[in-house]
């Protein structure tokens, strides 16, 4: 097909169409020129291509035109089974997929869901046993609705396995293997992703049958719209090195800035110091609950907050429209997911900056990594950082007691002490005591038994 075709050329259903145009789709990506007809024609396909590059929808549109056709309005549930599924690694990419799908089939009278942990599983088991036609879903959650016969998988007859390298690297191949054989032998298998190792290699071949290679790009390339730095920087500098990286007049002027680390611990200091220069920032993360995932990414999206530190659980997933500049302020330990980080930016077609901080020394090993990967060379620039004065903590608290509630509000309490004279204090020691003091008066002597007589 030509290089300058359009999505009427696919022969799509008018409901799709319609969609699509109304989402600002125009002309198809090199991804979806190659996929979306293999996909239209039954084969199994095995896709690669840099994320951004549109795969969802080169699996999605397909997976929909093929559906439409069973399509109903009616109210039973069994009208409504599981007939597409697909399988993501997070629970960012999961809703980004359902997003899109949810999107695609507007008007075409499918039913889509999305399931995924850190949420209240209830919502979710109330929209499966309505029923619906495609199911995005993560391994872990999927498996706990079939235990729970919320849903089930016997006439599935499109399975999707999507960014499958992450989900072996998240050790999710037990619970893929099981979900697999929970699907009807006879059905279509698709796998997207942005780079194939080897296991995943073998993966597919037990998955997949006959598969139709589908490769735009160079295996594990990084996208040519993509402008990569690397900077040498101490240890004890990255702070510093990064507010001057925000400060340069490029990052200045950026809407979204995403940086990315690798602990949970670094990723909340870091939004925490950089809020204290007074940056717009937040974090996410693996202990962040799913609300609060879906709040921050909200406030990113709005421009409510500029910067956005991550963890790689954010790598995957995350689809921002206007994303110019990553920062690497820890270079990733696996150079895979030095691919999917850069790869948020420089989105279809658009032109992006990937800047990454590197220690001399310790990072070596892992920049070595990744450039054996991309087939790519760093130039390595010696940063000159400028020392950023440390934020005021503003003037220090001082103790004040609070005042003292007198236990006693007897008047006598509240007269001047007057000392006495020593010859009170002779007269008191002599004068015997009132209380306690012992009676010279000889007292009647009781008899020991009741009624006894009293002797005089």
């Amino acid at each position: 097909m030509s290089e300058n075709q359009t999505f009427s050329s696919f022969g799509l259903h008018e409901s799709l169409m319609r969609a699509i145009s109304e989402m600002g789709y125009e002309t198809p990506t090199p991804i979806q020129i190659q996929a979306i007809p293999l996909v239209l024609a039954g084969n199994d396909v095995m896709g690669a291509a840099q994320t951004g590059t549109g795969k969802t929808a080169s699996f999605g549109l397909p997976l929909l035109e093929r559906l439409i056709p069973t399509a109903n309005s009616s109210m039973s549930p069994a009208r409504h089974p599981v007939r597409a599924l697909i399988l993501t690694p997070t629970r960012e990419l999961a809703d980004q997929v359902h997003e899109n799908l949810q999107a695609y089939a507007k008007y075409t009278g499918l039913r889509t869901a999305c399931v995924f942990g850190g949420v209240d599983i209830h919502t979710q088991q109330d929209a499966l046993r309505r029923g619906v036609e495609v199911l995005v879903a993560t391994p872990g959650r999927l498996l706990d609705h079939v235990e729970q016969r919320n849903t089930v998988l016997n006439q599935v007859q499109i399975v999707v396995l999507d960014e499958a390298d992450r989900m072996l690297d998240m050790g999710f191949l037990p619970d893929i293997s099981k979900i697999l054989k929970l699907l009807p032998e006879k059905r279509q298998s698709l796998m997207f992703s942005a780079t194939f190792s080897p296991e995943i290699k073998s993966l597919a071949a037990n998955f997949l049958r006959n598969p139709q290679l589908v490769e735009v790009a160079r295996e594990n390339s990084t996208a040519k719209t993509i402008t990569q730095k690397l900077f040498e920087v101490h240890n004890s500098e990255k702070v510093d090195a990064l507010l001057d990286l925000l400060d340069d007049e490029v990052c200045e002027d950026a809407k979204n800035i995403l940086v990315f680390v690798n602990s949970k611990i670094v990723c909340r200091r870091l939004a925490r110091t950089l809020s204290q220069y007074g940056i717009e920032a937040d974090s996410i993360h693996g202990d962040k609950t799913q609300d609060e995932r879906i709040k921050t990414l909200e406030g990113f999206k709005q421009g409510t907050i500029k910067v956005l530190v991550a963890t790689d659980v954010a790598a995957r997933g995350l689809d921002i429209a206007d994303l110019p500049v990553v920062i690497n302020f820890d270079v990733p330990f696996n150079a895979e997911d030095y691919v999917h980080r850069i790869g948020r930016t420089g989105r279809a077609g658009m032109k992006g900056l990937a800047l990454t901080l590197m220690c001399p020394g310790a990072d070596e090993k892992n920049v070595a990594a990744i450039e054996s990967l991309i087939k790519e060379h760093f130039k390595r620039v010696r940063m000159d950082v400028s020392p950023h004065r440390r934020p005021s903590r503003g003037p220090r608290k001082v103790y004040t007691p609070p005042p003292v509630t007198p236990a006693c509000t007897d008047p006598f309490f509240d007269e001047p002490y007057v000392p006495s004279q020593p010859q009170e204090i002779s007269e008191a020691i002599e004068k015997p005591l009132g209380l306690g003091a012992k009676d010279t008066k000889k007292k009647p002597k009781v008899a020991a038994l009741l009624g006894g007589l009293i002797r005089r």
